[in-house]
């Protein structure tokens, strides 16, 4: 190995590494219908299919327990594993839970998350069903793999858009990513200078980033309006990169107005204050864990004005155009620049 240069993991980003790792693998039972690629893969066990998904929160990297609460980190380490069930267009069932600690965390603070990680199953109405327990050498790592189900017919795909689908997406961005310069700005200047946190005004932001709500409601009004979607994927790494799957794994282009894409009027201010674009913070700021899908033209009278979402583009045949449409007009080519676990610290 010392003769040949060795790549570093930067290099691929972690869509790039999963890709690397994960070719050549051949599903071998029958029961898996759909595996690596996209929120959550299928099994079809039975009348229903089975979805299946897996996140993992590493202390350092994904948080920093200086300013998340452990009851928070239990109910969002929840969250948004349920997200990749939803945007399956599915629901969720069961969930299990494996945890790698340090000496440094008592029993009281693991009874903290897990009164995190109870909240959410019961307010979702999903089952702790099993895990696993085990010594770290230092800090924390929190995974949680989640099961859930739904009509094989129903299921969402992030490969099922078509040409001139309305494009789409649930409640507002950048938010989140807002909330964690908030707290990473109060942080360093307790470090530095000893001076006490002062977030105070900036609920909305900091709930956003330590609390998201996974959007099973939005689900539930798609229903209510009788709309399917014919592709969806859940917004985790930034808006960019979530549409920029959907073009991939549909062989499409897409083109989005930036004077379309929902952004909270706090985000907006907040975003001036760190002499931040609003609509980039929107475009590659991650962790908003809403919904992206996209509609049939034929949808458009029963979708618009609606408050659940908003219209933001349209799918386009050519797979080679992705473009923001900007406010004075001119076309800016979309590029997925949000969270890579293999470039960032927390």
């Amino acid at each position: 190995m010392e003769k040949h240069k060795l790549t570093p993991l930067s290099e691929l980003g972690e869509f790039g590494l999963i890709e690397r790792l994960t070719h050549g693998f051949e599903n071998h039972q029958p029961s898996t219908f759909k595996g690596i690629g996209d929120d959550a893969a299928v099994l079809h066990l039975g009348q229903q299919a089975t979805v299946l998904s897996t996140d993992m929160l590493v202390e350092g990297i994904h948080f920093n327990l200086a300013y998340v609460p452990l009851k928070h980190l239990g109910y969002k380490a929840v969250a948004v594993n349920l997200s990749d069930i939803y945007a399956m267009n599915a629901t969720p069932t069961q969930i299990t839970v494996s945890l790698a600690v340090s000496n440094r965390f008592s029993l009281e603070a693991l009874d903290e998350l897990y009164q995190g990680i109870r909240m959410a199953c019961e307010r979702h109405k999903v089952d702790l069903v099993g895990g696993d327990t085990c010594a770290a050498p230092a800090g924390m790592t929190l995974s949680i793999t989640v099961l859930g189900q739904a009509p094989a017919d129903e299921l969402c795909y992030r490969s099922g858009a078509k040409p001139a689908d309305l494009i789409c997406v649930s409640g507002d961005l950048g938010a989140a990513y807002l909330g964690l310069q908030l707290l990473e700005r109060e942080r360093l200047l307790f470090q530095k200078e000893g001076i006490q946190p002062e977030l105070s005004g900036y609920d909305y932001l900091l709930e956003r980033q330590l609390k998201p709500e996974p959007r099973r409601d939005l689900l539930e009004e798609l229903r209510r309006l009788g709309i399917r979607p014919n592709a969806m994927i859940d917004v985790s790494d930034g808006l960019s990169s979530e549409l920029l799957h959907l073009c991939k794994q549909s062989g499409l282009g897409c083109k989005v107005f930036e004077d379309k894409i929902p952004i909270d009027a706090m985000t907006e201010k907040v975003a001036k204050e760190f002499h931040l674009d609003p609509t980039l913070c929107a475009l590659n700021g991650g962790e908003d864990y809403e919904l992206l899908f996209t509609l049939p033209l034929a949808d458009y009278d029963k979708a618009q004005a609606n408050p659940y979402f908003t219209l933001i583009g349209h799918m386009i045949e050519d797979p080679d155009l992705k473009v923001l449409v900007a406010r004075d007009g001119t076309h800016l080519p979309l590029r997925a620049q949000g969270w890579n676990a293999f470039e960032h610290k927390a």
